[in-house]
């Protein structure tokens, strides 16, 4: 399988990717379990080494179910997972980035995904009424506590990738920067 950094955050990984959103719900009856358990284990025997989830899909079951997919594997793989909802009690089901928010929410896909450092920890959605430095100091904190390797926006302007690049690193050059699109 051929391989692609993903900007210039040394990040390597299998050109074809496999994005789990609808393995354990979607908008008709969830697949089964185990079935799709199986569907990423052949995945990584077949040389997929990007698995995409997020805490919102399902919500958190889909991180769940990667999580227990790729345990056996996890040397050999790079997990993304995203986050930027209000989720869990009491909360609104909306945006949500703020740093108190991350870092719960990182501390639950920890948990879910049996990992103890996330590969690529990502916003979701851009939160307009949290400032992108504020969100990216919070990531920036996560990084320095080993808990993320790498931080990513999806669906992100070039201004608002500078700004947050400015605080912690999105790549490495602000003209390369890495932007992910869920």
């Amino acid at each position: 399988m051929r391989t692609r950094k993903l900007g210039d955050s040394g990040l390597e990984v299998s050109a074809v990717g496999l994005g789990c959103m609808g393995m354990n719900y979607h908008r008709g009856p969830a697949p089964d379990e185990k079935a799709m358990i199986g569907l990423i284990r052949t995945a990584v025997e077949r040389g997929v080494t990007f698995y995409d989830t997020a805490e919102v899909y399902g919500p958190f079951t889909n991180e769940e179910l990667v999580g227990e997919a790729l345990e056996p594997f996890r040397n050999k793989v790079i997990i993304a997972t995203k986050f930027g909802y209000d989720l869990g009690p009491g909360g609104s089901g909306g945006l949500n980035s703020r740093p108190e928010r991350i870092q719960l929410a990182a501390e639950e896909s920890l948990k879910r995904l049996r990992v103890e450092a996330i590969d690529l920890y990502y916003q979701h959605r851009v939160d307009p009424s949290v400032p992108i430095e504020d969100v990216a100091g919070a990531v920036k904190e996560l990084i320095a506590q080993g808990k993320v390797k790498h931080f990513g926006l999806s669906e992100a302007g070039a201004s608002t990738i500078r700004r947050a690049h400015a605080v912690v690193p999105v790549g490495r050059r602000p003209e390369r920067v890495l932007t992910l699109v869920a």
